[in-house]
């Protein structure tokens, strides 16, 4: 039941995201970002989507900055992502979702903050992601490991009110948006 819910819930999601797109919402991030907050973390970062916000801009001026930057890459199918020093300028390659990732050869990094991708989120920190489970295994791990703060990045209009979860899905810590910036109690 909650997996139909969850598929519903994407095609509402997915429609609504296209919608919402706008020219600037890339750059806003920028502004929104509380780097103070943030001053001296890992910064796990991820290469959007066709119709995702765009946090490359965002993930330049946090190099530009001093912040280590690191792009997740998906080793094998219902396993974590690894994620993997980044730079502006480096050489990418197409993983196995059609994403772009770092090359094997850059070295592994375990982030403190990670920016994560969504189709939805609640005021609560609820998310929902693209069915595959790769973001909540890799918070569940890194989050095993030590003190995460998951952020999520999304379009303001993403917000909704209730989301279906179940026992695997992981909690934001907080979201970013054009507009705002606001960490969930």
């Amino acid at each position: 039941m909650i997996k139909q819910a969850k598929i519903k819930e994407r095609q509402i999601a997915k429609r609504r995201r296209l919608e919402l797109q706008t020219p600037d919402a890339a750059t806003e991030l920028i502004r929104h970002f509380p780097a103070n907050k943030f001053r001296g973390a890992s910064i796990g970062g991820f290469w959007p989507l066709p119709s995702e916000l765009d946090v490359r801009p965002l993930l330049s001026a946090l190099s530009e900055f001093g912040f280590e930057i690191s792009l997740p890459c998906c080793s094998e199918k219902s396993q974590p992502l690894i994620f993997r020093e980044w730079a502006p300028g480096d050489k990418l390659q197409l993983g196995p979702f059609q994403v772009q990732e770092p090359h094997k050869e850059k070295k592994k990094s375990t982030p403190t903050l990670v920016l994560v991708p969504l189709l939805a989120f609640t005021p609560e920190g609820q998310r929902l992601g693209y069915g595959g489970g790769y973001y909540d295994r890799t918070l569940a791990e890194l989050r095993s490991l030590g003190d995460v703060f998951a952020c999520g990045v999304a379009y303001a209009g993403q917000e909704v009110s209730h989301l279906p979860t179940d026992e695997h899905d992981q909690r934001l810590d907080g979201i970013l948006t054009e507009q705002y910036f606001r960490a969930f109690a």
